[in-house]
This record gives C-alpha cells, sequence and structure tokens, in this order.
C-alpha cells in the first residue's frame, strides 16, 4: 500500500516536471525567435537602405531627399568636429612688451574659446609643468592666417614654447616637435609684404634707416622661401633691393614667384643687410612673418570705377570716435575707407559693422605692429591706388572745416555737401605752371579742452570750440599712382615722383579742425601709445619740447593744474554751429551719429 502511493506520487510529481520543462524550453523558443525576427527586420531595413544609398537612380522623392538632407548634415557635423579637435599650426610668435602675439594657420570660428598654453621644459622626452591661461584676444590677420595674444610668459616659462589650444581640447605630448619655432621681437622683425608690379615692398622692423631719407638699396637683398617647399626652411630666391627708406624695402620679383602665388598658400618673404669689405663680408638676415599672397579680391577691385575720394587712417581704441568722423566726411564726399586697428579692444568691429549696415565702404585691416604709422601709411597707398583716384591721410580727431562757405547761415544748405570733393578738384587744377599736382595739403587748428571737464556728448565737433591762434602742421590728399618709388613719408606726406607738386590750401577756403587737447580723460592715452616710428613715447625723458607733445607736461600721465582752461586763444563756433543747423533733427535735436547710437 505504501509502495502503492509512493509510485502514484512519482508519476504525479514526473507528470508536473514534464510540464515545466515544456514550458520553459517553449518560452525559450518564442523569445529566442522574436529576437531573431527583430534582427532580421533590422538587417533587413539596413540593407535596403544601404542598397538604396550605393544604387544608380535619381529618385526625387522627399525620403531621398531627407536622406541626402542627414547624410550633408552628418558630414557637416563630422568636418565641425574635425575642425574643432584638429591642432592649431602656430607659423609664428612675436613677442610684444605687453603681449606674445601667435600667428597661426587658418580661421578661428566666431565666440571660439582659445587658452594659450605655457612650458617649462622643452626638452623632449622630460616631464615639464604646465600653465594655462585665456586668450587676450583674437583677429582674423589675412585671408590664410589668424593671430592670437596671449599674456606674457611666467617667469621660468618659455616663450617660445607657448602653444594654442582650443578649450576642451588636450594637449598634444607631441607638439613640441611639430610646433616649436624661434621667437622674433617686434623690433626686430620682417612683418609685412606686398607685390607692386615686378618688385615686392617688404615692410621691415629693426633695420635702424635714418628717419625721413632715403637709404642706399645696394646694401639690402630680399629672400623668398616657397610656403609649402621641403627645403629645410630656407630661402630659395634672392633679389636685390632697388629702394630703401625708413621700414620698406623695395626688391625686384623672382621670375618664378608670381606662377607659385597660385598654388602656395603664401611665400614667406624676409631682408638682409650686408656689408662688404676687404675682409669680411657680413650679412644679417631679419626673421619673417611677412608672406605674399595673390589676392582675387584685388583682380576684382582693379576691373571697377575708381572712388574719387578715400581716406586712410590708423586707430587704437578709437570706436566711440568713428561714427561723427565718417558720417560727416561721407556727407563732404569721401566714399571708401581704410582703418588700420592697430590692436583695439573697444569693440571697434561692431561699430564699422554696423556703419557698413547703414552703406558706408568701411575695410578694417588688423595691424598689430607697434609704432609703424609712416609704414602703415605706405601699406595703405599701395593697397587703395587700384580702388582711389584720391587718398586722405588724417586721424579721426580731425574734420575738415570750410570758413568761406560756411560763414552764412544762408549758405547752408547748398554748401556743403560734397565740399571735400569740389575742393580737391578745385586744388589739383590749381597750379599756376604745367606742375601737375599730385598733393594737396590742409592746415591744421588744434582745439584745447575749451572748459569741459568730460566728453562731450554729441561728439567733438559741438563740444570744443576755443583754439589756439596759429595753424600746426597740415595734413595730405594724394594720388597714389604719383607717389615716389620708396613710399616714403612724414606721417601725413608723402614724397612725389619727380616732376610733380603740392598744393597748399588758403585757409580762407579749407582748414582741419584738430580736436587735439581734449579732456584729460580721453587725452591722457597718449602717454601711452604713440604710434608714429620715429615720435618718443611720452613717458621717455626724450625730445621733451617736440611739436608732437603737449606744451608744459612731463612724462607722467598726471592731469596739469586747470587743464580745462589750456590751450584756448581763440573762441571758434563755425563748424559747430554749421553742424547744429544742418544735421540736427529739428524735433530731438538729435544728430546723426547719436540716433545710430542709441
Amino acid at each position: 500500500m505504501d509502495w502503492e502511493q509512493q509510485r502514484r506520487k512519482r508519476k504525479r510529481f514526473g507528470r508536473s516536471s514534464s510540464h515545466v520543462q515544456f514550458f520553459t524550453r517553449r518560452s525559450l523558443f518564442l523569445c529566442l525567435s522574436f529576437f531573431a525576427f527583430l534582427l532580421f527586420l533590422s538587417s533587413s531595413r539596413w540593407f535596403s537602405i544601404a542598397a538604396a544609398s550605393f544604387r544608380p537612380v535619381l529618385d526625387a522623392s522627399s525620403t531621398t531627399l531627407s536622406r541626402l538632407s542627414t547624410s550633408a548634415s552628418k558630414s557637416t557635423l563630422d568636418n565641425s568636429l574635425s575642425s574643432k579637435y584638429s591642432p592649431l599650426k602656430i607659423e609664428s610668435r612675436v613677442l610684444f612688451p605687453d603681449h606674445l602675439l601667435l600667428m597661426v594657420s587658418g580661421e578661428f570660428g566666431r565666440d571660439e574659446k582659445l587658452d594659450c598654453l605655457y612650458h617649462k621644459s622643452v626638452a623632449r622626452g622630460l616631464n615639464h609643468e604646465t600653465l594655462k591661461q585665456s586668450v587676450l584676444s583674437t583677429d582674423k590677420y589675412d585671408e590664410f592666417r589668424s593671430i592670437a595674444r596671449c599674456p606674457l610668459p611666467p617667469l621660468n616659462y618659455s616663450a617660445s614654447a607657448v602653444d594654442l589650444r582650443r578649450g576642451g581640447v588636450e594637449a598634444d605630448d607631441h607638439w613640441l616637435v611639430r610646433n616649436r619655432h624661434p621667437v622674433a621681437s617686434w623690433e626686430r622683425v620682417v612683418y609685412e609684404a606686398a607685390i607692386d608690379g615686378n618688385t615686392v615692398v617688404v615692410f621691415a622692423k629693426g633695420l635702424n634707416l635714418r628717419p625721413h631719407r632715403e637709404s642706399n638699396p645696394a646694401e639690402f637683398s630680399c629672400h623668398f622661401r616657397l610656403g609649402n617647399s621641403n627645403n629645410n626652411g630656407e630661402y630659395v630666391h634672392t633679389t636685390k633691393a632697388v629702394a630703401a627708406a625708413q621700414e620698406i624695402i623695395r626688391c625686384s620679383l623672382p621670375a618664378g614667384v608670381p606662377s607659385s602665388l597660385d598654388k602656395e598658400k603664401g611665400i614667406r618673404v624676409t631682408v638682409s643687410r650686408g656689408s662688404i669689405n676687404s675682409k669680411t663680408h657680413l650679412q644679417v638676415t631679419l626673421p619673417s612673418v611677412a608672406r605674399l599672397f595673390n589676392s582675387k579680391l584685388s583682380d576684382l577691385q582693379r576691373n571697377q570705377e575708381k572712388h574719387e575720394l578715400c581716406v586712410c587712417t590708423m586707430v587704437w581704441n578709437q570706436a566711440a570716435a568713428l561714427r561723427e568722423w565718417i558720417m560727416y566726411h561721407a556727407w563732404l564726399g569721401v566714399g571708401r575707407w581704410f582703418i588700420y586697428d592697430n590692436n583695439s579692444d573697444d569693440n571697434i568691429e561692431e561699430v564699422i559693422r554696423e556703419l557698413n549696415l547703414e552703406d558706408y565702404n568701411i575695410s578694417r585691416l588688423t595691424w598689430p605692429w607697434l609704432k609703424t604709422q609712416e609704414a602703415g601709411f605706405s601699406h595703405c597707398a599701395l593697397r587703395a591706388r587700384d580702388e582711389c583716384k584720391w587718398v586722405g591721410f588724417f586721424d579721426v580727431d580731425e574734420f575738415f572745416y570750410f570758413p568761406s562757405k560756411y560763414r552764412h547761415q544762408r549758405e547752408y544748405h547748398t554748401a556743403g555737401r560734397n565740399a571735400l570733393h569740389s575742393l580737391i578738384a578745385e586744388s589739383s587744377a590749381s597750379s599756376s605752371n604745367s606742375t601737375v599736382i599730385a598733393e594737396i595739403r590742409t592746415a591744421c587748428h588744434s582745439f584745447g579742452p575749451s572748459g569741459l571737464t568730460s566728453h562731450p556728448p554729441q561728439g567733438v565737433t559741438m563740444g570744443y570750440t576755443c583754439r589756439l591762434q596759429s595753424p600746426e602742421r597740415h595734413k595730405s590728399f594724394v594720388r597714389p599712382d604719383l607717389l615716389d618709388i620708396t613710399l616714403l613719408n612724414i606721417v601725413h606726406h608723402f614724397r612725389l615722383k619727380r616732376g610733380f607738386g603740392f598744393f597748399d590750401v588758403p585757409k580762407s577756403n579749407a582748414v582741419i579742425n584738430h580736436y587735439k587737447y581734449q579732456v584729460w580723460e580721453t587725452f591722457r592715452a597718449k602717454f601711452f601709445r604713440r604710434v608714429a616710428t620715429y615720435v618718443v613715447d611720452w613717458q621717455e625723458a626724450q625730445n621733451e619740447g617736440s611739436k608732437d607733445r603737449a606744451p608744459g607736461l612731463g612724462t607722467e600721465a598726471i592731469e596739469p593744474p586747470n587743464w580745462r582752461l589750456q590751450f584756448c586763444e581763440v573762441w571758434d563756433t563755425g563748424l559747430r554751429d554749421f553742424i547744429q543747423t544742418l544735421f540736427s533733427d529739428p524735433l530731438t535735436g538729435y544728430l546723426p551719429w547719436e540716433k545710430a547710437s542709441g
């Protein structure tokens, strides 16, 4: 009996166990089948997409366009990521008094975060300390290069080992092998070059040539190196100089260089100075960051009709003055502007962008080189020659004023518009002999603070109305096609080709109101930056009696007693009255540059 009961129990248990085993196997089979089915669908869908992608059939359906758009977006994203994480190639490093300039191949992204990396040891294979600081500023330099300004390297960190990295990208262990270059000093470097016909014009600091005079070109040579040539950095072409003056050397252009410009991203050029005597032949070659480019923009501009009047100037942190200066002189007839930006950090790019949106034709050129105003103006004369018949060289605190035309209010509405254009046309035809006029000079009256203690909100023409009795110096408009081969200039007037002359505009016809001695808050900036090559910075105890300096000031930016009342001998409200009558809004009293700025 017991045995029979046990047998029945075992039978029931076995039957139950077989059901469980069957259920488990069936569940496993169903699960595996389901996953296999999903895998089949996935692979089938992938296969159909892949096949559709490679099938050479034109399909304009929305599905295909969507796929193409997705593919293009992915490609763009890949390129963007590749650009973002690709290493930055530093071509050159130049040491300035307050920063280190890095010249980099390519262009930075808008608002791209960059870091300067400083390294203590430059020996390969050794551990070295790394310090990171944010970039001070960046700029586009030319067609193929950008610049980044880094803080000066800390003590014991090498300037030649300063690297540049995009934010969030780790440094490359082998960057030193790829990016290390000698550091040039801003006081001894070839910094620019431009092709002019069958010659090349090279701009260099460190030659120490005599100011305002021509030098012997036989002492100089130019050397050329292809951008991607595998010649261990050697210069493969050399030509002799044909002219030399101040910071400019002009050499013959090698025969093969023009054809190479289309193939190379710039041909590097430098200058050497050699002295020959009976015993030794010593030749000193300057370090160089200058490259020659084939600019397609220039070819386009040559085919356009030239502007009658253009203006070139060099600025440092004068964005607030641009609107008044450009809008007023555009009304007088200026049609083209070249702004050489000498390391501004006051949002000047945005001011120029807004003015261009209002149809003012302005080009901003990044010009980071200190104390190079004369060379910068020579560079601008070359650049503007294909676009302009006449080019004026004057500063953003200088305004043309026409006393004889502005004297009577009843003439205001007919006297001013295009007055500068008329002045140049009349003056260029004023020669009493057969001499062709190639330069027109206008005398300057220097204005003082006029009793003010803060910057005039409506602009300098409205606020400063008291000046010195006698004029100081002059500023010029020139024919850029009639300048001497040396391009020699004394800041605001040039040496002309032989046989051409200049014309001095009578002061009753036109003068320039030079708002030179402004309120102290504005004027004190002159102590910290003088852009002319041969003008001593005011903090140095040299040439303290120079006309460039303000009379009575020392070498420190300390406001003298009664500054607001100085340089005031004649009250002259002519230009202010003219502008207020003709330009101000009759309802609000606002001037055009006020409306646009806020």
